[in-house]
């Protein structure tokens, strides 16, 4: 009989004294039996005699049981955290201090919760879109944006979506950055500015939401006009190269000419030096040569006088092609004209140097003289 039944038991009563209205504390003897019962039909166990009263477990067999248990539960806890990754601990929701490290750990399953994240992965996040430029002109830009996860904890808690976060971020960045430049400078050599400067004010935006990710680059994969206006801009585009080659073609030429200008005056101004260098020479030369005439005139008047006059004419003669000679005791005076004779021996192929016509000039004054001399009329 147990301590709670008074008046040798009520069989309305159950086994926690709830029944027959009166209320009190529960029959743990009771309890317990039930509990071996279950116990014994789960592992097999089965009732004995008529009476069908239960087969109680020995204290060993329940021991060993309990230790299986908790091997289970223990072999459950075990995991592992790769090189590349970091664990993030809840522990009933409540996120532990401290980052699980690479390596072989254990924590109490259905009370810990071990969630792992990559944080040496390096991911890419593509986008797109049509933008206003400062000066009021639609850029359709395309860029790759690679990131890593520095913070696991802000990557998994502080935001609810980091990718989603990290687009709309990009965008506010990008557009930025965009509507502070110049369409030829988004377009043409901009382009790698216009990639540090977005990332840069990307970063910031990242850091302000803490969202755990960092950038590793920036890469404007493509910038232009958008397709319906392509065709015009690349007239535009081809208009502006080749201003810019007739620019450096022009460049090109003055370079050259200048130098060769340069070049032609200095030549000149050599020339005009050396020219005046020569007539200040001659100059020197024939005033000694005067003086020096002057010494011999005083000495000899008269042969220095007709001596004078014979180079005098000398230097006349010589640029002469025509030679008169006066024959001696006559009136006639022979003309040669030794050009038209040149030109003659130019056709003919035969040569007629000075001295072949010195020797003509005197052959035909002889004969003269002696046709003078015999009377008769020379030619």
């Amino acid at each position: 009989m147990a301590w709670n039944e008074p008046g040798g038991g009520n069989k309305d009563r159950d086994s926690w004294g709830s029944g027959g209205g009166d209320k009190g504390p529960p029959d743990l003897d009771e309890a317990f039996r039930k509990l071996q019962r279950q116990l014994a039909g789960v592992f097999g166990g089965g009732r004995g005699g008529s009476g069908g009263s239960p087969v109680s477990i020995s204290p060993g067999l329940f021991g060993l049981i309990l230790v299986g248990i908790a091997i289970v539960y223990g072999l459950f806890g075990i995991y592992q955290i790769d090189q590349q990754e970091r664990g993030v601990v809840l522990r009933f929701g409540a996120v532990l201090a401290e980052v699980v490290q690479p390596g072989l750990h254990w924590n109490p399953p259905l009370i810990d919760d071990v969630t792992k994240v990559n944080v040496t992965q390096v991911n890419s996040h593509h986008h797109q879109a049509l933008m206003l430029s400062q000066d009021e002109n639609i850029v359709d830009v395309s860029m790759t944006v690679q990131y890593v996860v520095s913070d696991p904890v802000n990557y998994l808690l502080r935001v609810r979506n980091p990718e989603v976060s990290l687009a709309h971020a990009t965008e506010s960045a990008l557009r930025h950055e965009v509507g502070s430049s110049t369409m030829d400078e988004v377009i043409t050599e901009g382009r790698a500015a216009l990639a540090i400067q977005v990332e840069e004010r990307l970063q910031i935006y990242l850091d302000r939401y803490q969202t755990g990710i960092v950038v590793t680059g920036v890469q404007i994969d493509q910038s232009g006009p958008p397709r319906q206006v392509q065709d015009a801009f690349d007239d535009v585009q081809k208009a502006k190269e080749d201003e810019v080659r007739l620019v450096n073609e022009a460049n090109a030429y003055a370079e050259s000419v200048i130098p060769e200008a340069r070049g032609e005056a200095q030549r000149q101004l050599e020339e005009a030096s050396a020219y005046r260098d020569q007539v200040i020479a001659r100059a020197d030369g024939e005033a000694q040569r005067f003086t020096k005439l002057l010494v011999e005139y005083q000495l000899a008047k008269r042969v220095t006088r007709d001596r004078l006059y014979i180079d005098a004419m000398e230097k006349v003669l010589a640029n002469s092609s025509k030679v008169m000679i006066d024959v001696e005791g006559g009136n006639n005076l022979l003309y040669l004209p030794l050009d038209r004779l040149m030109q003659q021996s130019a056709r003919s192929g035969s040569s007629l140097n000075q001295d072949s016509l010195r020797d003509l000039a005197d052959a035909i004054a002889r004969e003269n003289s002696d046709r003078t001399l015999s009377g008769r009329q020379p030619r």
